[in-house]
């Protein structure tokens, strides 16, 4: 099929509709043609670019300044035939997609996108369904009910905690960190969706310097501020220290407090010892938050599972769809061990939408109202995949994960930091005159423009090192022989 669209693409003319009819598809008669060529017109473009991202550079070639002078067109006072906007559209933008989707992308933890999950999320789109209401879609209200039960017996969540389909893990934290506000202060006797939170009981964070940032931001959305967040001091191997957050937790009190925990930290993969840290926090009325983004998706591997253990007895969890599940963007997941909290902080009745009562209402559960259904995408994958099918995911990533750093640490001038729990390692590189932040940074600049690999940069313990994140689950073996050689050639054109 994809052949067949390729070679049509190349036989349909510039320009398909008369000149002078600029909004001529929006005529009822015209419109399922017109659709119909338009959407055939974009899968051909989708299939040429999914049929060359594995073999052209991973880096954006363009320049700010020719994307610009592209893209940036006059406001249009007419319309333009709808072939021709994505004929153009594609045109504009090349050079100025990243190749994230490339299995040799390695600078971030993104996944690809499974068949299944891109065609799902197109229908999405084509169905238009506002996803915020059981009344306004209904069917996205049944598929994300199923998906909700289906990844809390993947992920090892007890099955009577709620759940919301978010943005991503950052909104997926402003939620769970929501719902918690509303428990912590409700137990104090502070209604925080009323009264606010001027005068309330002041919030801490407890969690340590291997925080993701996006912390920093929900505690800021939701008024609770960065400073509310007081760091632990972590073990040897980066997890919580358990002794020093007793301390911490006896230091505040009776103060509300959350307690921020790591499944699966961003540069290390590392986990924190769920087993002694949550009967600990539970003990003082802490809320217990995991951060698992991409972690706890170990869950679903045999070999991997026991990084888990005692996770379950977590307030609540932050996942995202679009790495090891390899969905589209806008896929996060939150789950809520006290669903009536988490109901409280978002639910609101409306006179003009009267909900389905035997159906789960979305937007009790969500800080969004007008949003796309983003369970379509999450059921297609699953069901493409099975629990087996993600298991092999994440056991595949993980081991070429802890072959690509074991690999590239055997070059020289290399130095490996953090090898692979999962999929998750660091690396740098040396220089003879001391300056490895700079051999670094430099090093990662040439990996990229080679193109057969990308990797970025980070600073950890105030060294820069070069993640290596493996999340697609397209990457094979021959992806690391091809990274490792151009790595080799890169070290050698710099010696």
């Amino acid at each position: 099929m994809k052949h067949a669209l390729t070679a049509k693409l190349r036989r349909w003319p510039k320009h398909c509709l008369a000149k002078g009819a600029n909004a001529s598809y929006l005529q009822s008669s015209n419109l399922v043609e017109t659709m119909t060529q338009v959407l055939d017109r974009a899968a051909a473009h989708a299939v040429q670019f999914l049929e060359a991202v594995q073999k052209r550079p991973i880096a954006a070639s363009a320049t700010t300044a020719e994307l610009r002078c592209r893209l940036a067109k006059p406001l249009p006072e007419y319309g333009t035939p709808a072939e021709s906007v994505i004929d153009d559209l594609v045109r504009d933008v090349e050079g100025g997609i990243l190749g994230s989707a490339n299995a040799r992308f390695f600078g971030w933890v993104i996944g690809g996108t499974l068949p299944a999950a891109i065609a799902a999320d197109w229908l999405t789109s084509a169905w238009d369904q506002n996803a915020a209401s059981n009344t306004t879609a209904p069917a996205e209200a049944v598929v994300e009910e199923v998906c909700g039960e289906w990844i809390k017996e993947l992920l090892g969540i007890p099955r009577s905690a709620s759940f919301a389909f978010v943005t991503g893990c950052q909104m997926a934290h402003t939620t769970a960190l929501a719902a918690a506000r509303n428990k912590l202060l409700h137990d104090r006797g502070w209604d925080v969706e009323g009264k606010g939170l001027a005068g309330a009981p002041p919030l801490r964070i407890l969690t340590t310097q291997n925080r993701h940032e996006s912390m920093l931001r929900s505690a800021r959305l939701l008024g609770i501020g960065t400073e509310a967040i007081e760091y632990v001091a972590a073990d040897k191997f980066g997890r919580i220290e358990i002794g020093e957050l007793e301390k911490a937790l006896r230091a505040a009190g009776r103060d509300p407090v959350v307690v921020w925990l790591q499944a699966g930290e961003l540069n290390t993969g590392l986990f924190d010892d769920f087993t002694r840290a949550c009967p600990v926090a539970h003990a003082a009325k802490a809320w217990v938050h995991i951060d698992g983004a991409f972690g706890l998706w170990a869950a679903t591997s045999e070999r991997y599972r026991h990084w888990l253990d005692g996770a379950e007895q977590a307030d609540s969890w932050a996942t995202d769809g679009h790495k090891w599940l390899n969905l589209p963007f806008e896929s996060g997941l939150v789950f809520v061990a006290h669903p009536v909290a988490h109901r409280a902080a978002f639910a609101q009745v409306t006179s003009y939408a009267v909900p389905l009562e035997e159906l789960r209402n979305q937007k009790d559960w969500n800080p969004e109202w007008s949003r796309r259904g983003r369970g379509f995408p999450a059921y297609a994958a699953i069901r493409a995949l099975g629990r087996a099918g993600i298991a092999d995911i994440v056991e595949r990533c993980s081991a070429l994960a802890q072959r690509l750093v074991k690999g590239i640490g055997e070059l020289p001038g290399t130095q490996v930091l953090a090898s692979p729990i999962i999929n998750q390692g660091l690396v740098r590189f040396l220089a003879k005159d001391g300056d490895h932040d700079r051999a670094t940074d430099e090093m990662i600049r040439r990996i990229q423009e080679k193109g057969v690999a990308w990797f970025g940069g980070a600073t950890w313990r105030g060294m820069r090192v070069m993640r290596v994140s493996v999340c697609n689950y397209l990457t094979q073996e021959s992806d690391v022989d091809r990274t490792l050689a151009s790595v080799r050639e890169a070290l050698e054109s710099g010696a």
